[in-house]
């Protein structure tokens, strides 16, 4: 299993639809505001696809599902909470290494939107 923040590709949907929808599928909680942070290409040279990258206010309350993906795809989802110290660490002990998942949390850091 890999650890990362929830994604997906288009399907044709804005990246801020897709964004919410797969928020609610992978992780089961409907966000209210979203901002969109920043725009990069993973893999330039090789690959043309350009990532989104959002970020949110989550709260209890806002659970409506257990999340774990749609039913109809074939994704393994376990949904993971852990404190942001925590996860800081865990890039550094190489237990986080997906690039999505270590610039998002590293945005924050910078942002120091979460202590």
């Amino acid at each position: 299993m890999m650890i990362e923040v929830c994604a997906g590709l288009l399907e044709g949907d804005t990246p801020e639809v897709c964004a919410r929808k797969e928020a609610i599928e992978e992780t089961g909680y409907k966000l209210d505001k979203i901002e969109k942070v920043f725009e990069a290409y993973m893999v330039p040279g090789t690959v043309t696809q350009k990532a989104h990258f959002f970020i949110a206010v989550c709260t209890n309350n806002m659970r409506i599902g257990y999340g774990g993906g749609a039913e109809n795809e074939t994704e393994n989802i376990e949904v993971l909470e852990i404190t942001f110290t925590k996860a800081l660490e865990m890039i550094k002990s190489g237990e986080i290494n997906d690039a999505k998942t270590i610039m998002l949390l590293q945005y924050a850091q910078n942002a120091q939107l979460l202590k």
